[in-house]
């Protein structure tokens, strides 16, 4: 099992690129199985969700390369089941479900793996999949669905914001006959960028990103060339090492609208930014508590830059108060920071950070990608070497994490 072996108190300083996004990859990807023909996705993150994603459609008997940061998939269905060790990998791979449904009115998978969050429990995709004309059974762990005669289009209200059920049901409605119309839609760019993807395919989806969406459905789709968006929570985590660190950084390659919800939290830790082009530059400067953050649904904060914003925050002067509104176990990142010395207190969903002077250096455990990704943003401000394992968990969503901070000044190798 590797490491990262990271020695502290190193103030990061130049320029950093963003990659593409994971939550929009895997989805895409998935979407590469309604196709017929070849798929080149650009800006594909080499990261080992989209690794597994790949595996995946290997199985399905599709053909796909990745070539640095360019996949190129021939789609080519030949079964409709997913084994349950490549189900296990990670959680977005319960999104060939609606792709699978939707191509050959049959699947057969088992429930995902990936990070243990909690509870997310996969009803919603179900039951909106029940309503489009399909059956489900559960034979020996697995979950078995059926549209002998196809999935019909429906109108569906979400009784959640879901991002997973709703990309589930854009993909099975694509080829569905008639018209589905999906009402509390997530309205996460990730979603938007899902649409852009397959109405280039020749799709047929209006209102992506809003909170009704409209699929109608048509008889085919053809690949094509797509470049995937920047990864609004890797350009999170970038500006959450540059305050931990009282650095600066120009990062690149990003969307700024993305950030709208995370941006002011950074200005009121006392951090300057100037946005310009595709490009953020932020200077950190000495760190101030915020008051309340809550995460939210698409266009609030987002759950998944909770974890690095709080290690940032564990040094700021001050008392910090996260509310955690989507998953009930997103906290498990908290008691590694507390071994290395931050001040936090957890109540339910509810999070106490106390801003202490320093956080030292300590032998910790990534339990999760985001929470993982914290511990490397509060390692590079600490005092003192710190050793993080488990780091499976961060390569699910970071390309090689070690070379990007030691390019800007941060002094992390993998071991």
């Amino acid at each position: 099992m590797q490491s990262l072996i990271i020695d502290g108190g190193n103030r990061l300083t130049g320029e950093i690129e963003v990659c593409g996004a994971k939550n929009s990859a895997l989805p895409i990807l998935a979407a590469t199985a309604l196709t017929d023909g070849e798929t080149v996705l650009h800006n594909c993150p080499v990261i080992t969700d989209v690794y597994s994603a790949e595996r995946i459609l290997t199985h399905l008997g599709c053909s796909s390369v990745l070539n640095g940061n360019t996949a190129v998939i021939k789609s080519s269905v030949q079964r409709s089941d997913i084994p349950e060790k490549l189900m296990s990998e990670m959680r977005s791979s319960i999104i060939f479900l609606g792709a699978l449904l939707g191509k050959t009115g049959k699947c057969a998978l088992s429930f995902p793996g990936g990070c243990e969050l909690g509870a997310r429990p996969i009803d919603i995709h179900i039951n909106s999949l029940k309503k489009m004309g399909a059956s489900v059974k559960e034979e020996f762990g697995t979950l078995v669905f059926t549209a002998p005669k196809g999935l019909n289009g429906a109108k569906l209200l979400l009784p959640f914001p879901s991002v997973g059920a709703t990309e589930n049901i854009m993909l099975a409605a694509c080829l569905a006959k008639g018209e589905t119309q999906i009402k509390n839609a997530a309205r996460e760019p990730e979603i938007a960028d899902l649409a852009d993807y397959l109405n280039k395919c020749g799709a047929n989806i209006k209102g992506a990103g809003e909170g009704t969406i409209t699929i109608s459905g048509v008889s085919s789709l053809k690949g094509c060339e797509h470049t995937i968006m920047p990864d609004r929570i890797v350009a999170a985590t970038y500006m959450s090492a540059a305050a931990s660190t009282g650095g600066e950084l120009r990062i690149t390659k990003l969307c700024r609208n993305d950030l709208d919800s995370v941006i002011p939290i950074f200005e009121e830790m006392g951090c300057y930014i100037y946005s310009y082009g595709d490009s953020v530059f932020i200077k950190a400067n000495k760190l101030k508590a915020v008051k309340k953050i809550l995460t939210m649904p698409y266009p609030a904060f987002p759950t998944d830059a909770q974890a690095v914003v709080m290690a940032s925050l564990a040094k700021a002067e001050g008392t910090s108060v996260f509310v955690e509104n989507i998953f009930e176990n997103r906290y498990q990142h908290v008691p590694a920071l507390t071994k290395m010395g931050a001040d936090i207190k957890v109540e339910g969903k509810v999070a106490i950070v106390e801003g202490v002077k320093n956080l030292f250096g300590a032998n910790i455990l990534a339990t999760d990608l985001r929470g993982g990704a914290a511990l490397v943003v509060a390692a590079l401000g600490a005092e003192g070497r710190t050793v993080i394992g488990n780091i499976h968990h961060i390569d699910r969503g970071y390309e090689n994490i070690e070379k990007t901070f030691s390019l800007v000044g941060g002094k992390i190798i993998r071991k």
